[in-house]
């Protein structure tokens, strides 16, 4: 006999008992009947003769103790207490054994029940009760061991870095503070993965399929016996520690919200991303298989298999919840606004999942904690863009900028929103009724009338609440440059500074996804104003100087004259070499920029230098030509180099 035929071999005995009540009632209502034959109530009569003997038999069973029920409690005692002694389990003996043993623990709860039902007057029969209960006690308790030995002995190996379906974990680089980022390592993030798959795509084995069979008839009799909640008690506790194991090879640890207050950013940026994908790997494939496994063994068991999943996963899922919890009342800094998207994501998209795992009565707490959760998370995330636009207002610098370059705050905002365009859907359904919030921040003292009339274009029309927060993002940005750029006492940095950054700005819109979000209007604008900036540097930088070179009108030879042409010849060369002193240490990181500010700057400077000299050479003489034209040019290709150079020992060329 096989483990799979006991299924029908176990109730055999019960299911006679049963057979011969049903028959007995039926003979008696057939045999009411008054327009049956002779013959057929004959028949039905020795039917019923004989359905009787085998009744009365049966009760004389458990009228005659010693006769009966005695020696077969006694030949069940006997099969049970021979694997007491025995330290092997008796699955590892082979299916008969197996079998025989059921067979012996099945016999004591019939045993055990006929004898609860009857009247049990003698003390003898009552202590055969008692024997009949410790019997069956034994071999429940044996049961259960069995039980628990065959869930941690065939255990399947569960190595979520051999999944082929894993997601992998996010490789974003970390995020620095919004004060002290100076790099674009930020858009060297990767693309965020996505859990789209539903569970039942993800179901593996987590006990060896062979056993389930077996696991699932001790389940069965453990129940027909009132000990369903030893069996449970049994599973639960086999299978938490496999939940808990789980857990630990996938890096998560168990933590206080205590704990995790207290964290430094840089430890708790690597825990959230585990946790991210510890997420996505124990929902699925874990606890959808979990599930399953589960169901095998319960599922004719009433809720049973509802219970038992859900006292199983629970600490293991609560733990898991904490730690999100922990970061929703965290402090709202901006860095970590990507990190808790992460996290609001994954619970946003296991949340079918979870609703259906957890979806009866049992597993009520842990979906009503979920759904809490990822709503406070929520809020963390609308909560922490605000701080972040606030972080950005509020960043103030007491000296200028070194050499007029790409400000840190700007690299970390523009970078920082491009990581954020990943992330569209999520902002848009989560910033949907907070689209007042970021325009809020400006306040009339942060620019000039111009730009605030400038801005509030950017507002203009329908958009959406991501693209509202974004373009308020950008404008609270371009007003705090406005005011670090009046840090700079020379109004040619000022500028200069204001080119570089707009210029940033613009390119990072143009050459990314912002521009679906910030449009093309957008872009158009702000390509117009650092062009602006530039023309205004030009205009701060030179207007006055070549002013010297220009022909007031005077050609006359005199003395006088001659005088006040060399003076203006040599008060430009003074502005030239001033000028090449200052802006050598200046910086236009962008190639293209530098390259085009130096072309149009050689245009116009060159141009009038040229018309200069050649008008006025015969009246000042060439021995007062400092440089040629060529010296001039290539002088200024060395401007916005970010390394400072003088014209101490200028020579011709």
């Amino acid at each position: 006999m096989t483990m799979g035929d006991y299924e029908s071999v176990a109730p055999q005995l019960e299911g006679e008992e049963n057979l011969i009540a049903a028959a007995k009632h039926l003979a008696r209502a057939l045999g009411s009947n008054k327009n049956l034959t002779k013959d057929v109530k004959k028949i039905l009569a020795d039917l019923g003769s004989q359905l009787s003997s085998m009744a009365t038999i049966d009760d004389n069973m458990v009228e005659d103790g010693k006769s009966g029920i005695e020696e077969q409690l006694s030949v069940v005692q006997e099969k049970i207490m021979s694997w007491e002694a025995d330290e092997s389990m008796i699955w590892d003996s082979g299916p008969d054994e197996a079998v025989e043993y059921l067979n012996a623990a099945d016999e004591a709860r019939k045993l055990t029940e006929r004898l609860e039902n009857q009247c049990l007057n003698s003390e003898e029969e009552k202590e055969l009760l008692r024997r009949a209960h410790d019997v069956l006690q034994m071999a429940m308790q044996r049961l259960e061991e069995e039980f628990k030995y065959m869930l941690v002995q065939h255990r399947q190996l569960f190595e979520p870095e051999h999944l082929s379906f894993r997601s992998s974990e996010d490789d974003a680089v970390d995020e620095g503070s919004i004060v002290s980022s100076g790099d674009d390592s930020i858009e060297e993030s990767t693309h965020r993965d996505s859990v789209s798959r539903t569970s039942e795509e993800y179901i593996i084995d987590l006990v060896h399929p062979d056993v389930i069979p077996d696991l699932k008839c001790i389940a069965n009799l453990m129940f027909m016996s009132n000990y369903d909640h030893e069996c449970c008690q049994a599973y639960v506790i086999v299978r938490k520690d496999a939940l808990d194991e789980c857990l630990f090879n996938l890096e998560i640890e168990k933590l206080s919200i205590k704990d995790v207050l207290k964290m430094e950013w840089g430890s708790l940026n690597s825990k959230i991303k585990r946790w991210v994908r510890a997420m996505k790997i124990f929902v699925r494939p874990y606890l959808a298989s979990e599930k399953w496994l589960c169901d095998q063994i319960f599922a004719e068991l009433g809720s049973a298999n509802l219970v038992c999943f859900v006292e199983a996963a629970k600490a293991s899922m609560l733990q898991l919840l904490i730690f999100a919890e922990a970061i929703s009342i965290s402090s709202h800094q901006p860095e970590k606004l990507v990190r808790i998207l992460d996290m609001y994501e994954v619970l946003a998209d296991l949340l079918p999942d979870i609703d259906a795992l957890f979806s009866d009565e049992a597993g009520s707490s842990v979906r009503i904690e979920y759904h809490e959760v990822l709503e406070r998370l929520g809020d963390t995330v609308r909560a922490t863009f605000v701080e972040f636009e606030k972080a950005v207002a509020s960043n103030a610098s007491t000296n200028p900028f070194a050499g007029g370059g790409i400000h840190h705050l700007t690299r970390y905002v523009m970078n920082y929103l491009r990581l954020l365009a990943d992330y569209k859907d999520t902002l848009n359904l989560l910033l949907k009724s907070h689209d007042g919030a970021a325009a809020s921040l400006l306040s009339p003292d942060m620019s000039p009338a111009t730009e605030e009339e400038s801005m509030s274009k950017d507002f203009s029309g329908s958009c959406s609440p991501m693209a509202f927060h974004f373009q308020s993002l950008t404008s609270i940005l371009e007003a705090n440059l406005y005011d670090k750029s009046k840090l700079y006492r020379d109004a040619s940095l000022q500028h200069l500074f204001l080119m570089n950054n707009i210029h940033y700005m613009a390119q990072k819109v143009k050459n990314s996804e912002l521009r679906l979000i910030l449009g093309d209007n957008w872009v158009r604008k702000h390509n117009w104003k650092f062009q602006q900036h530039a023309m205004d540097y030009e205009r701060a930088t030179w207007s006055s100087i070549l002013s010297l070179l220009k022909d007031d009108g005077n050609s006359s030879s005199s003395s006088m004259s001659r005088t006040l042409l060399k003076e203006r010849l040599r008060s430009f060369y003074v502005a030239f070499e001033e000028v090449y002193k200052t802006q050598t240490a200046w910086l236009i990181p962008d190639v293209q920029l530098r390259e085009d500010l130096r072309i149009s700057t050689s245009l116009k400077v060159i141009q009038a230098y040229r018309t200069f000299v050649g008008r006025q050479m015969s009246h000042i003489g060439e021995k007062h030509i400092k440089y040629n034209a060529e010296d001039l040019q290539d002088y200024l290709l060395d401007l916005f180099e970010g390394s400072q150079k003088s014209l101490h020992n200028p020579h011709r060329r």
